[in-house]
């Protein structure tokens, strides 16, 4: 009994920068701050309807645009997806999914321009405030959840706590978020400037 107790005292310093407890936090990190990007992909599908709606208002004959952002903003709701248990496809559908949002408000914004009395409009401009600032919220909470991710799969798959996993968690590498085809395209072409 006192070799055992011997023995655990010897590797506990060891066993302290292996990754028992570092791996599991880092999991439990990445799953909250996927569970933050979720929430602010929420924040912002709360804030269409009334948009929508203040649209309206001003660009009755736009129905087919307003039609397009209800129905992307349905099926990003829709789309859920368990931070315990992302897959690549899961988290490539959810991508997919709120880029047709992010591309029905942009087609939005562009029929909201041609209206300048919307454009006057308190409760417009409001709204256009807090969804510009829920977009930067988004970019914040993916930046955060991509760090997490990385620093995740280093643990799992470095040294020396990549060990610890093989033999203790048999944690798999997260996959990571990556953009949409309709992202790098957006993110490729350089913005139009006119006067």
């Amino acid at each position: 009994m006192k070799k055992i107790v011997l023995l655990f005292l010897v590797l506990a310093p060891f066993m302290v920068g292996c990754g028992i407890q570092s791996l599991p936090q880092n999991k439990n990190a990445t799953e909250a701050a996927l569970a933050e990007v979720n929430n602010q992909y929420k924040r912002r599908a709360d804030l269409i309807p009334n948009l929508v709606n203040v649209v309206k208002g001003y660009a009755k004959h736009e129905e087919s645009t307003l039609t397009a952002v209800i129905e992307a903003r349905a099926k990003a709701t829709s789309m859920q997806i368990d931070p315990s248990k992302v897959t690549p496809e899961q988290l490539a559908k959810f991508q997919q999914a709120q880029s047709g949002v992010s591309q029905a408000l942009g087609r939005l914004m562009v029929v909201a321009e041609q209206y300048p009395n919307l454009k006057a409009d308190q409760n417009f401009r409001d709204l256009q405030a807090q969804l510009e600032g829920t977009e930067n919220r988004i970019t914040i909470a993916r930046q955060r959840y991509i760090e997490s991710i990385n620093n995740f799969n280093n643990l799992v798959t470095v040294p020396p706590t990549s060990w610890t996993n093989s033999l203790v968690y048999h944690f798999e590498k997260m996959p990571q978020w990556d953009m949409t085809a309709e992202e790098k395209a957006t993110a490729e072409k350089p913005p139009e400037v006119k006067f």
